[in-house]
């Protein structure tokens, strides 16, 4: 039961012990560091892989938007599936985070077929109603998230995409 043959060896294991203590130590620092530094594009970025999961949990039973496939084929790195938006990023970026705008699309539809947005536009109809989208078309003011926004979008996102995780 003991941890060392003799006292050489314990001072040998506690003098590990220290130094083990003390690296994690640093590197928590660091990890909090590096933290501090990301940039409102970084958390940005962070907030719309999380955004995105949770469209695809959600939408998890759903064919694609657009073209209705349910067994699409993956055409490369990050899966078959895709969050498509309505209103692309570029052209809405006060939509980017809008619920609304958004759905699960195959990637042969999002990225290959510019969105397929006719055919988006149709199933949308369907899926949450005219008066909705009508919505979505308006006009919107311009947002402007500053760091804290965004980490609460990031917590409340990570849950979201966590609950309506398909089993």
């Amino acid at each position: 039961m003991q941890r060392v043959c003799s006292p050489q060896c314990a001072f040998k294991d506690a003098r590990q012990k220290r130094l083990g203590k003390a690296a994690k130590a640093l590197r928590m620092d660091d990890r909090r560091r590096k933290v501090d530094l990301r940039t409102t594009g970084d958390w940005k970025k962070l907030v719309q892989a999380e955004f995105n999961k949770f469209i695809r949990n959600r939408d998890y039973l759903l064919p694609c938007v657009s073209c209705a496939t349910t067994s699409p084929q993956n055409t490369g790195r990050g899966g078959a599936w895709d969050c498509g938006h309505y209103l692309s990023r570029g052209a809405s970026p006060e939509l980017r985070f809008e619920e609304l705008n958004c759905a699960k699309q195959c990637k042969k539809c999002n990225s290959f077929g510019s969105g397929r947005i006719q055919d988006y536009r149709i199933e949308l109809i369907k899926r949450i109603g005219q008066d909705k989208v009508d919505w979505l078309e308006g006009p919107h003011p311009a947002k402007q998230y500053a760091k804290d926004d965004l980490i609460a979008l990031l917590k409340l996102y990570k849950a979201k995409a966590k609950a309506n995780k398909p089993d």
